[in-house]
């Protein structure tokens, strides 16, 4: 089942990343307060930012993992570079295992694991020019110096919309969405496999997202890039993947093809999101019926038992407390965490009351 999990049953490319229950736990230590409300006994507090997951990516694609602002997508995306380490689990890049490899080992595979960052300003060096910015990695791997690291600068500014006449300018004399194009060029310089873009459009306009996405798509293409596309934002996320990831609380609780997530969600929480995206429409929009989640997301520090979700679920029974709903094929190629779905009755809504055809 693990194969099936990571989302790679049924087709034939080969998996370019495959983390293995993937770990990231954050040790707060303890502190008088917290010796108190365990009666007087050392407490730990462990966030649990990511917390058992397994997925695939395949070479050439671009895998949406999407979520609530605090779930996790950034911290695993950070993990799968080791820029966070990992606590436990496998990283398996072109089979070997990241997770594993000393810094030195760890350096020499990191130019063929690139990243976007969501803030582009606070992402690039503002006492460095355009042109030092883009050409350190060439130098830092000795691919290129002096001219032919110029020309290469200029190649990669002219590939991300940017006129080469403004190598030597510095990063504030640029808009948020020429200072994302730098970013982008400095992680195109060594022609990686793997690009992490970690909410690379939620700090710009809106009439820039589309550029900076259509830009991304492109290079793909012009590059045989393979993205793995952290995003809270489900437009972004359907227009740019071919498959998604849903998180929640630091799990993926759904998986399917990008078009299969949004016309036959499984999850009530993947519904609630896709729910809350506005459609460009004012009688459709009139007429949606908006699912809103009752509660707050729960403390990492002290997730639910049993599934996550079922705090805010509406469909909760009590079996829900108990059991830790396995990520399983429900669909061909649709994957859901819920013990009230089977593949014989996906439809929640349809499940009898109190029923776990799932167990």
């Amino acid at each position: 089942m693990l194969t099936e999990q990571t989302g790679s049953a049924g087709n034939g490319a080969e998996k370019l990343l495959d983390v293995r229950d993937l770990r990231v736990h954050f040790d707060l230590g303890g502190g008088a307060f917290w010796d108190r409300v365990a009666g007087g006994k050392p407490m730990r507090r462990i966030v649990k930012a990511v917390d058992g997951v397994t997925l695939a990516v395949r070479v050439g694609e671009t895998l949406g993992l999407v979520g609530e602002s605090g779930c996790g997508k950034s911290t695993f995306g950070r993990a799968v570079l080791r820029l966070v380490e990992p606590t436990g689990g496998q990283v398996i890049f072109r089979g070997r295992d990241l997770a594993r490899l000393s810094k030195e080992e760890m350096r020499r595979e990191r130019r063929h694991l690139q990243m976007v960052f969501q803030d582009p300003y606070a992402s690039l060096n503002p006492r460095m020019t355009v042109r030092d910015i883009i050409a350190e990695p060439l130098e830092t791997f000795g691919l290129a110096r002096g001219r032919e690291a110029d020309e290469r600068v200029r190649d990669l500014m002219r590939r991300v919309g940017l006129s080469p006449r403004f190598i030597k300018r510095y990063p504030h004399e640029f808009s948020g969405g020429q200072r994302q194009r730098i970013g982008i060029a400095r992680a195109l310089a060594l022609r990686p496999d793997l690009i992490v873009a970690d909410e690379p459009i939620s700090a710009l306009d809106v009439s820039i997202q589309a550029q900076i996405m259509n830009l991304l798509q492109r290079l793909q293409r012009e590059f045989n890039l393979t993205y793995l596309f952290i995003s809270h934002d489900l437009r972004a996320v359907r227009h740019m993947s071919d498959r998604i990831a849903v998180m929640y609380l630091g799990r993926i609780v759904e998986l399917a093809e990008a078009r299969a997530v949004y016309e036959e969600p499984l999850m009530p929480y993947t519904k609630a999101l896709i729910s809350a995206v506005p459609v460009p429409d004012p009688e459709i929009e009139a007429r949606r019926r908006r699912i809103v989640l009752e509660g707050d997301v729960p403390s990492p520090i002290n997730p639910p038992s049993g599934c996550r979700f079922r705090t805010r679920c509406p469909y909760s029974i009590a079996e829900c407390a108990e059991v830790v709903p396995p990520l399983v094929e429900i669909k061909p190629r649709h994957f859901a965490a819920c013990i009230r779905i089977s593949p014989e009755e996906p439809h929640i809504e349809r499940v009898a009351p109190s029923s776990a055809p799932g167990l």
